[in-house]
């Protein structure tokens, strides 16, 4: 396990350097396990994003074994079933995230609301789900929605940040019916869309922080990895809400003192 081990710290700390900034505050039993449940998630998701032949196999094989069925080993398989015998991970959130990455595969198209909410569920509220499970929860009745919550949030902030992105890549994330009502994507011409989405997003940040204190361990992680995220949401509005095109970056400096003033919160 140890090279897979590697990989995946490597892994969160190239490519997700906010999470990885919230990690260093986690308690170092769990903290391991997190980066191979990260690696996990961002591979199928890498390999979908990539258009790779293999990623339909590979995201079917994780479904079948959440489930319960024979299938295809896989890399993924094998960091799951290790996890799963220490944290018994919920496989409903699993399957869940599978399907996630089939709309993406499909090229889904969002009709409503609640339709991209189903999507951010998938692709990332199944994510704070599982994370629950390793950190551990008292009353999962009430932890669970508010750590799909928190997963939806940030989702929706990716979104945000990416919007020229995923244009480029023809890809649309948001519903046809907000569209409709605001307008274009197109920058200088987006603020109103924007705001919706942001107080959207907003919304289930509330949700999720407020869940946080159900959590064993890893409450300050968690804070300050929301805390980071959810200030994309403020340097938007303070860029003129997509006025130009491009990612809205928090400087690294912001980020620390963002995650320290959670975690003391928290």
């Amino acid at each position: 396990m140890s090279a897979v081990l590697n990989e995946a710290r490597t892994t969160t700390k190239q490519v997700a350097r906010t999470f990885a900034l919230a990690c260093r505050l986690l308690p170092r039993d769990v903290r391991d396990d997190v980066y191979l449940l990260y690696l996990v998630f961002r591979t199928l998701d890498d390999l979908v994003d990539d258009g790779r032949p293999e990623a339909a196999e590979r995201v079917d094989a994780v479904a079948a074994w959440a489930e319960g069925l024979e299938g295809t080993e896989t890399p993924e398989i094998a960091i799951l079933a290790d996890l799963d015998s220490r944290y018994d991970l919920p496989r409903d959130a699993l399957i869940d995230f599978c399907a996630g990455m089939h709309d993406d595969l499909d090229g889904a198209i969002y009709e409503t609301e609640a339709d991209v909410d189903r999507y951010c569920y998938r692709v990332a509220g199944t994510v704070g789900v599982v994370m629950a499970a390793l950190l551990g929860t008292d009353d999962p009745v009430r932890a669970r929605p508010a750590a799909a919550a928190l997963g939806m949030a940030m989702q929706r902030t990716n979104i945000l940040r990416d919007i020229d992105e995923d244009l480029a890549n023809g890809r649309v994330y948001f519903a046809s019916e907000t569209l409709a009502v605001h307008g274009s994507l197109e920058p200088g011409r987006r603020e109103a869309i924007l705001r919706d989405q942001i107080a959207r997003a907003d919304a289930l940040y509330e949700q999720g922080i407020a869940g946080i204190s159900e959590l064993r361990r890893g409450r300050r992680a968690i804070a300050a990895a929301a805390s980071m995220y959810r200030e994309l949401l403020r340097r938007l509005e303070a860029e003129g809400y997509g006025a130009r095109p491009g990612r809205a970056v928090v400087p690294r400096s912001r980020k620390l003192t963002i995650a320290a003033r959670a975690a003391w919160r928290a």
